[in-house]
């Protein structure tokens, strides 16, 4: 079965970027801020994130951090480059290797996967310090299809303050980005974590992000069941390891979940300001 086109899953642009960009004002204004960062890797979803940001505030008011480690690839790095350059926002570049690669010796850690933690969660861990000095929230750049896949660094690239792409699938993410113009150079490379070199997400995850899409959207958005989708004539090694990717990585979709022992429990009946007239 040849890559889905997945038509079904295109959005109204012009429609998308307004809802996208009024939810960035409302959100960092309820909060209390006028400023965001986030950090850029080169990549499409933090290119897109950085040009919706842009929208919504002012290029000015916008902190883009490229945080490189020996092992990225040096188009990344230009990419960032690129984007901030054509968006007019101030890039800041933080190197991690001394930090990640001093950790990583000190606890011997071969594993790829807890590497690749451990450089997430360290990129997060600057982000959240600059975002004192910066004055800023933390925009995140996981999109839907990463989300429920569990591709993601729990307290990594997951854990932002507010995240514009988490409701649009990776399809929808190209869509959006070719609309906002971000740069072909972009646009036109392999999805990456950049996490080790040659290390591609549609090769880490065994399919690509158009069968994913395809699958996801029909298993979540229309709640069609396994069975329904090997009818379709999907894979059906693609689409149960897809549906347990679904189910095991729930955990890193909600919030730490807190123990009621009271009346009033933070994140069970006391969740919104309202709760205080505000």
């Amino acid at each position: 079965m040849k890559n889905p086109e997945n038509k079904e899953l295109d959005i109204q642009c012009e429609l998308a970027e307004e809802l996208l960009v009024s939810f960035l004002r409302e959100e960092v204004s309820q909060a209390g801020f006028q400023r965001v960062l986030l950090g850029l890797s080169g990549g499409v979803d933090s290119a897109l994130s950085a040009a919706l940001a842009a929208r919504a505030f002012g290029p000015e008011n916008v902190l883009c951090v490229a945080l490189p480690h020996r092992t990225s690839a040096r188009t990344s790095l230009e990419h960032a480059e690129l984007l901030a350059r054509r968006l007019g926002c101030p890039l800041r570049r933080v190197e991690i290797s001394a930090a990640v690669d001093a950790y990583l010796e000190q606890e011997k850690v071969l594993d790829p996967t807890r590497r690749g933690n451990v450089m997430a969660r360290l990129r997060m861990l600057v982000l959240y310090d600059l975002s004192v000095e910066w004055k800023g929230l933390v925009v995140g750049t996981s999109n839907k299809t990463e989300m429920l896949l569990g591709y993601t660094t729990q307290f990594g690239d997951s854990a932002h303050a507010l995240n514009p792409l988490g409701d649009l699938y990776k399809h929808q993410v190209y869509q959006l980005a070719r609309h906002l113009e971000v740069p072909h150079e972009i646009l036109d490379k392999p999805p990456s974590a950049d996490l080790a070199a040659g290390q591609t997400d549609e090769g880490d995850l065994g399919f690509t992000y158009a069968f994913a899409d395809a699958i996801l959207w029909r298993l979540v958005d229309r709640r069609m069941r396994v069975d329904e989708l090997l009818r379709e004539g999907f894979p059906a090694d693609v689409v149960k390891k897809i549906a347990q990717r679904i189910v095991r990585n729930q955990y890193k979709r909600l919030p730490p979940v807190i123990a009621k022992l009271s009346e009033r429990t933070i994140g069970h009946d006391f969740r919104y300001l309202r709760d205080w007239g505000m």
